[in-house]
Protein backbone atom coordinates (compact mmCIF):
# COMPACT_ATOMS: atom_id res chain seq x y z
CA UNK A 1 0.00 0.00 0.00
CA UNK A 2 1.82 3.32 -1.60
CA UNK A 3 2.03 6.11 1.08
CA UNK A 4 1.07 4.28 4.75
CA UNK A 5 3.84 5.24 6.52
CA UNK A 6 2.93 9.01 5.68
CA UNK A 7 -0.32 8.47 6.55
CA UNK A 8 0.16 6.80 9.92
CA UNK A 9 2.84 9.11 10.89
CA UNK A 10 0.15 12.39 9.45
CA UNK A 11 -2.30 10.78 11.74
CA UNK A 12 -0.38 10.19 14.64
CA UNK A 13 1.00 13.58 15.11
CA UNK A 14 -3.14 14.60 14.85
CA UNK A 15 -3.73 11.86 17.58
CA UNK A 16 -1.10 12.73 19.85
CA UNK A 17 -0.75 16.97 19.59
CA UNK A 18 2.54 16.04 17.72
CA UNK A 19 4.22 18.36 15.97
CA UNK A 20 3.56 18.37 12.41
CA UNK A 21 6.37 15.62 10.41
CA UNK A 22 9.29 16.54 9.14
CA UNK A 23 10.36 15.30 5.49
CA UNK A 24 13.88 13.07 5.48
CA UNK A 25 15.51 11.74 3.07
CA UNK A 26 14.90 8.03 4.34
CA UNK A 27 11.12 8.85 6.02
CA UNK A 28 10.40 11.39 9.12
CA UNK A 29 11.12 12.76 12.01
CA UNK A 30 8.12 14.00 14.69
CA UNK A 31 9.10 16.12 17.68
CA UNK A 32 7.02 14.61 20.59
CA UNK A 33 8.03 17.05 23.47
CA UNK A 34 7.90 14.80 26.11
CA UNK A 35 10.56 13.23 28.74
CA UNK A 36 9.98 9.80 27.65
CA UNK A 37 9.60 10.43 24.24
CA UNK A 38 11.40 14.02 22.87
CA UNK A 39 10.97 13.28 18.98
CA UNK A 40 10.88 10.06 16.97
CA UNK A 41 12.38 9.25 13.57
CA UNK A 42 10.06 7.33 11.46
CA UNK A 43 11.68 5.13 8.72
CA UNK A 44 9.43 5.18 5.75
CA UNK A 45 10.78 1.88 3.78
CA UNK A 46 8.76 -1.72 4.41
CA UNK A 47 10.07 -4.96 5.12
CA UNK A 48 13.00 -5.83 2.70
CA UNK A 49 13.14 -2.30 1.77
CA UNK A 50 14.56 -0.88 4.63
CA UNK A 51 18.28 -0.11 4.39
CA UNK A 52 20.28 -1.60 6.89
CA UNK A 53 22.81 1.40 6.31
CA UNK A 54 21.03 4.40 6.23
CA UNK A 55 19.22 2.84 9.74
CA UNK A 56 22.59 2.72 11.14
CA UNK A 57 23.52 5.98 9.91
CA UNK A 58 20.57 7.47 11.39
CA UNK A 59 20.85 5.90 14.37
CA UNK A 60 24.40 6.59 14.99
CA UNK A 61 23.80 10.09 14.63
CA UNK A 62 21.36 10.18 17.57
CA UNK A 63 23.05 11.27 20.80
CA UNK A 64 20.17 12.62 23.41
CA UNK A 65 17.97 10.44 25.53
CA UNK A 66 14.48 9.81 24.70
CA UNK A 67 14.84 9.56 20.90
CA UNK A 68 13.23 7.10 19.22
CA UNK A 69 12.95 4.76 16.17
CA UNK A 70 10.46 3.65 14.24
CA UNK A 71 11.36 0.73 11.90
CA UNK A 72 9.20 -0.94 9.48
CA UNK A 73 11.69 -4.87 9.99
CA UNK A 74 11.50 -7.49 12.75
CA UNK A 75 13.12 -6.42 16.00
CA UNK A 76 15.30 -9.62 15.69
CA UNK A 77 16.82 -7.81 12.45
CA UNK A 78 16.48 -4.24 12.71
CA UNK A 79 17.86 -4.49 16.70
CA UNK A 80 21.25 -6.13 15.43
CA UNK A 81 21.72 -2.73 13.87
CA UNK A 82 21.77 -0.34 16.43
CA UNK A 83 24.55 -0.01 18.47
CA UNK A 84 25.25 1.02 22.23
CA UNK A 85 23.19 3.18 24.37
CA UNK A 86 19.77 1.60 22.34
CA UNK A 87 17.06 0.28 23.83
CA UNK A 88 15.25 -2.34 21.80
CA UNK A 89 11.61 -3.31 22.87
CA UNK A 90 11.73 -7.60 21.83
CA UNK A 91 8.15 -7.51 21.17
CA UNK A 92 7.31 -6.71 17.58
CA UNK A 93 4.72 -4.26 16.52
CA UNK A 94 2.41 -4.72 13.42
CA UNK A 95 1.92 -1.82 10.77
CA UNK A 96 -1.95 -2.98 9.99
CA UNK A 97 -5.09 -1.19 7.78
CA UNK A 98 -8.20 -2.42 7.00
CA UNK A 99 -10.56 -0.68 4.22
CA UNK A 100 -12.83 1.43 5.65
CA UNK A 101 -17.00 1.28 4.72
CA UNK A 102 -19.62 4.48 4.68
CA UNK A 103 -21.93 1.41 6.05
CA UNK A 104 -20.13 0.76 9.15
CA UNK A 105 -22.99 1.04 11.99
CA UNK A 106 -22.00 1.99 15.64
CA UNK A 107 -22.49 -1.17 17.80
CA UNK A 108 -24.38 -1.09 21.05
CA UNK A 109 -22.14 -1.80 24.50
CA UNK A 110 -22.97 -5.10 26.43
CA UNK A 111 -25.27 -4.95 28.95
CA UNK A 112 -24.35 -2.91 32.27
CA UNK A 113 -21.74 -1.19 30.33
CA UNK A 114 -22.20 2.60 28.73
CA UNK A 115 -20.55 3.70 25.53
CA UNK A 116 -19.72 7.77 24.87
CA UNK A 117 -18.07 8.96 21.67
CA UNK A 118 -17.16 12.50 21.03
CA UNK A 119 -14.91 14.31 19.59
CA UNK A 120 -12.16 17.23 20.13
CA UNK A 121 -9.51 18.93 17.54
CA UNK A 122 -10.47 16.18 14.85
CA UNK A 123 -9.97 13.48 17.08
CA UNK A 124 -12.90 11.47 18.22
CA UNK A 125 -12.23 9.52 21.30
CA UNK A 126 -14.47 6.56 22.15
CA UNK A 127 -15.20 5.57 26.22
CA UNK A 128 -16.84 1.70 27.54
CA UNK A 129 -17.48 2.55 31.15
CA UNK A 130 -17.74 -0.56 33.44
CA UNK A 131 -21.01 -0.91 35.10
CA UNK A 132 -19.38 0.56 38.29
CA UNK A 133 -18.13 3.70 36.47
CA UNK A 134 -14.31 2.60 36.00
CA UNK A 135 -12.75 2.80 32.34
CA UNK A 136 -13.21 -1.21 31.06
CA UNK A 137 -12.18 0.34 27.29
CA UNK A 138 -11.38 3.02 25.37
CA UNK A 139 -9.66 4.52 21.79
CA UNK A 140 -9.33 6.97 19.67
CA UNK A 141 -9.06 7.39 15.45
CA UNK A 142 -7.97 10.89 13.73
CA UNK A 143 -9.11 10.93 10.58
CA UNK A 144 -6.85 13.05 8.07
CA UNK A 145 -8.49 12.58 4.42
CA UNK A 146 -8.32 9.64 2.50
CA UNK A 147 -7.29 7.84 5.98
CA UNK A 148 -7.54 7.83 9.72
CA UNK A 149 -5.24 6.41 12.24
CA UNK A 150 -6.53 4.43 15.26
CA UNK A 151 -4.92 4.94 18.17
CA UNK A 152 -4.12 4.10 22.04
CA UNK A 153 -6.68 1.34 22.01
CA UNK A 154 -7.01 -0.28 25.04
CA UNK A 155 -9.40 -2.83 27.38
CA UNK A 156 -8.20 -2.89 31.02
CA UNK A 157 -7.45 -6.55 31.98
CA UNK A 158 -10.65 -7.36 34.11
CA UNK A 159 -12.69 -6.52 31.46
CA UNK A 160 -11.46 -9.13 28.50
CA UNK A 161 -13.04 -11.13 26.68
CA UNK A 162 -16.67 -9.34 26.53
CA UNK A 163 -16.25 -7.87 23.13
CA UNK A 164 -15.71 -4.34 24.45
CA UNK A 165 -12.55 -4.36 21.92
CA UNK A 166 -14.79 -4.95 19.26
CA UNK A 167 -17.33 -2.28 20.19
CA UNK A 168 -14.36 0.44 20.34
CA UNK A 169 -12.94 -0.79 17.01
CA UNK A 170 -16.37 -0.49 15.54
CA UNK A 171 -17.58 2.67 16.99
CA UNK A 172 -13.92 4.32 15.35
CA UNK A 173 -14.56 2.84 12.42
CA UNK A 174 -18.14 4.19 11.86
CA UNK A 175 -16.82 7.52 13.12
CA UNK A 176 -13.81 7.63 10.37
CA UNK A 177 -16.18 6.32 7.95
CA UNK A 178 -18.66 9.02 8.30
CA UNK A 179 -15.86 11.57 7.75
CA UNK A 180 -14.91 10.58 4.24
CA UNK A 181 -11.81 8.02 4.94
CA UNK A 182 -11.46 4.87 2.90
CA UNK A 183 -8.81 3.24 5.38
CA UNK A 184 -7.94 2.76 8.26
CA UNK A 185 -4.47 2.29 9.72
CA UNK A 186 -3.11 1.50 13.24
CA UNK A 187 -0.07 0.44 14.89
CA UNK A 188 -0.25 -2.88 16.68
CA UNK A 189 0.93 -4.79 19.76
CA UNK A 190 0.95 -8.85 19.88
CA UNK A 191 -1.74 -8.61 22.11
CA UNK A 192 -4.24 -6.52 19.71
CA UNK A 193 -3.00 -8.18 16.55
CA UNK A 194 -5.64 -11.09 17.33
CA UNK A 195 -8.56 -8.78 17.57
CA UNK A 196 -7.65 -6.47 14.32
CA UNK A 197 -7.53 -9.52 12.22
CA UNK A 198 -10.32 -10.50 13.60
CA UNK A 199 -12.39 -7.15 12.34
CA UNK A 200 -10.87 -7.22 9.03
CA UNK A 201 -7.44 -5.59 9.42
CA UNK A 202 -4.56 -6.54 7.42
CA UNK A 203 -0.30 -6.85 8.35
CA UNK A 204 1.36 -4.32 6.23
CA UNK A 205 4.64 -4.74 7.37
CA UNK A 206 6.31 -5.66 11.37
CA UNK A 207 8.06 -2.94 13.19
CA UNK A 208 10.69 -2.20 15.49
CA UNK A 209 10.35 0.25 18.53
CA UNK A 210 13.63 0.97 20.11
CA UNK A 211 14.46 4.43 22.16
CA UNK A 212 18.07 5.77 23.26
CA UNK A 213 18.69 6.24 27.00
CA UNK A 214 22.33 6.78 26.35
CA UNK A 215 25.94 4.49 26.46
CA UNK A 216 26.10 5.11 30.27
CA UNK A 217 21.89 3.70 31.23
CA UNK A 218 23.31 0.06 32.53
Amino acid sequence: MGGVVQAWVTGWVVSRGAAAPEREPWGFTVDVGQVAQVSRHVFDALGDDVDEAVVRKVAGGVTGAGVWLKVFQDPQVAGGWLGEGWWVDPEPGYLMTVPLTAHSERPAAPGGYRLRAWSVGGVTRVLVAAPDGSLAARGQVAPTGATAVFDQIETVAAHRRRGLGSVVMRTLEAAAARTGAQTGVLAGTPAGRGLYEALGWHVEAPLTSAKFVGPDAG
